[in-house]
């Protein structure tokens, strides 16, 4: 009986390792990125001013830009953030996580008019768009916020044990993703 109790103990110690060295690992990768980000928006820099840019991949066309250097440095200042953002929400766990999906929507919007042709004025009529996100996204933190404010009136729970109730906690980063498709 006391080698099966041993048996589970470990077998029960190995997969905590597991976990906690999985999480150590992904985090160090999200670390490192992160503090990485300087390094990735200067690559722009490496990019020639000429408006073809051959490289043995693709071949970047700059036509709007009249200069690859530029386009690319437009692109990093958009990416970057981008980046920034989706690192936060996907390792969020604060109730109010779904707001950071109003601008990583404007980042992706802004990606994809940056590199239209007809692309003049890059930031200006992007808040018509976003308003329909933010007509979904705004009111459901407003009553999850409302929910959380009845629940202590009624049972006397403090804000921190109501965050973390309203907290989810998926399994991974793929868990995370999963719960949005």
């Amino acid at each position: 009986m006391d080698k099966l109790k041993l048996k589970s103990k470990r077998k029960n110690e190995n997969s905590l390792n597991t976990k906690i060295s999985r999480s150590a690992i992904l985090g160090s990768i999200i670390g490192t990125f992160i503090a990485a980000t300087p390094v990735f928006f200067s690559l722009h820099e490496s990019v020639p001013t000429e408006k073809v840019w051959d490289t043995f991949l693709f071949t970047y066309d700059s036509n709007f830009w009249e200069d690859a250097q530029y386009g690319m440095w437009v692109l990093t200042g958009k990416i970057i953030p981008l980046m920034l953002l989706l690192i936060w929400f996907f390792t969020c766990r604060h109730w109010w996580y779904h707001a950071i999906l109003v601008p990583v929507i404007m980042y992706v919007f802004q990606i994809m008019v940056t590199y239209k042709v007809e692309a003049t004025n890059i930031d200006e009529s992007q808040t018509i768009y976003l308003l329909p996100i933010m007509a979904i996204v705004i009111p459901s933190i407003y009553l999850i916020r409302a929910k959380m404010f009845n629940k202590i009136n009624d049972a006397g729970k403090t804000m921190q044990e109501l965050e973390e109730e309203f907290m989810m906690r998926p399994k991974g980063l793929w868990g995370k993703v999963k719960q949005y498709f």
